[in-house]
């Protein structure tokens, strides 16, 4: 197999004004190879300030959300500083504005203003809450999509105190993977059709499509039981929506294992055999043969004992390994710290190392086949590649440079 001479987005630029996390549009671009210039404001994006861990003075957020760009600083408030952004936005397929809707417009770099020096450019706008609604102007954090998605149950201190429980993100992820997937679409049909788009994504939204399941389901139970059951295993019963039906579940459940603990996901019936012949007990099969499809023992308080003892005479790597040679279904229960301990982990998704990526960080999850892995360059500082952007991009002379800068273009100091 012939390995491809060039990144899959090569060629593609984006120029990206962005703040905080929403900045993962670009990221996801730029890990498969695109030139995304990052125009700062003259202090720079305070991400690189913003939550915890901070390494060598920059968050884990920045290192992360901002690997493989490059970064300019403009001052947006002066005429020369947007006119060298209308310059980059001549030759770009796309520009991402990455805070609330409408800042560059107040600029005069909006989606109209960027049509005028170039028809074909794809225009998108991620942002907390969208662009319309009554929550657009609020201020807001990742977080806030997730409890507005009803993702994050409260929960409460032994004083009385509601807190915020430990949680994966989601809202703050999913909105730059779907802008990402908006983005390519729009440059695609722009790349065919000679017409750019302006399309805008809103975090919150993206999280509450992620978890489509369960409200879905709350949907679907408004309408009559003569119209919306449950499964033929549960007899037709209506469980609780998404995984909180899985809290009865026993063939479908979590057990200790000897040194932690496996997840245990025979519900249907050939796993379920197959199990049972592979730890000698068929007789538990045939005390309960369950149906063919979906079928969790719901409630089967005799199985789910006899299933945690056996379950606790083995290590959980000893029960994926077997549950291999068995054709069953066991998974193993890793936490945050220990997933970089399993061995399909380190061989599918092992860390970039902080020696040449500045922080120890997860790859795209993205791969081509025959190809080498994604290695983008670390996350740059405020303004590093101003001089070679407006250079290689731009084909500024070095006198012209001296002379915006002096202008004040990049800010004072810059």
């Amino acid at each position: 197999m012939s390995t491809p001479s060039q990144a899959p987005l090569a060629g593609l630029r984006v120029i990206e004004v962005s703040l905080l996390g929403p900045g993962a549009v670009g990221t996801h671009l730029a890990d498969l190879g695109a030139d995304v210039i990052k125009v700062e404001p003259p202090k720079g994006d305070y991400i690189r300030q913003m939550t915890w861990p901070i390494i060598e003075d920059s968050s884990l957020l920045h290192w992360h959300i901002h690997r493989g760009k490059r970064s300019i600083t403009l001052d947006l408030r002066t005429e020369e500083g947007k006119a060298i952004f209308l310059d980059l936005v001549k030759d770009a397929d796309a520009v991402i504005e990455a805070m609330r809707p409408g800042a560059l417009a107040k600029r005069g770099l909006g989606f109209p203003d960027l049509k005028e020096v170039n028809p074909k450019i794809v225009f998108c706008t991620i942002s907390g809450y969208g662009a319309t609604g009554p929550y657009a102007n609020l201020p807001s954090h990742g977080i806030a999509y997730d409890t507005w998605a009803g993702l994050v149950k409260p929960e409460y201190t032994e004083d009385g105190y509601p807190y915020i429980p430990e949680h994966p993100s989601v809202g703050l992820h999913a909105g730059p993977l779907f802008g990402s997937l908006g983005l390519l679409a729009g440059v695609m049909r722009a790349r065919e059709t000679g017409e750019g788009s302006y399309f805008e994504i809103a975090q919150s939204d993206a999280a509450a499509a992620m978890d489509w399941l369960r409200s879905e389901t709350w949907k679907a139970y408004e309408r009559p039981e003569s119209e919306v059951t449950g499964n033929r295993s549960d007899n037709y019963e209506r469980r609780a929506p998404g995984t909180a039906g899985m809290q009865e579940g026993v063939r479908y459940q979590i057990y200790e294992s000897s040194n932690g603990h496996i997840l245990f996901m025979a519900s249907e019936q050939e796993f379920w055999k197959n199990f049972c012949s592979g730890v000698d007990r068929m007789d538990m099969f045939e005390k309960w043969p369950g149906n063919q499809y979906g079928d969790h023992a719901r409630g089967n308080a005799e199985m789910r004992a006899e299933l945690a003892e056996i379950f606790k005479t083995k290590t959980t790597n000893e029960w994926v390994a077997w549950s291999g040679e068995h054709n069953t279904t066991i998974a193993p229960v890793n936490t945050p710290k220990t997933l970089a301990d399993d061995p399909q982990f380190q061989e599918r998704m092992d860390f970039m190392d902080h020696e040449s990526h500045g922080a120890d960080m997860l790859p795209t999850p993205i791969k081509f086949v025959g190809e080498p892995p994604s290695d983008p360059t670390p996350a740059p500082t405020v303004g590093e590649h101003t001089d070679e952007v407006l250079a290689d991009v731009l084909g500024y002379d070095a006198e012209h440079i001296a002379t915006l800068r002096d202008s004040g273009a990049f800010g004072t100091g810059n």
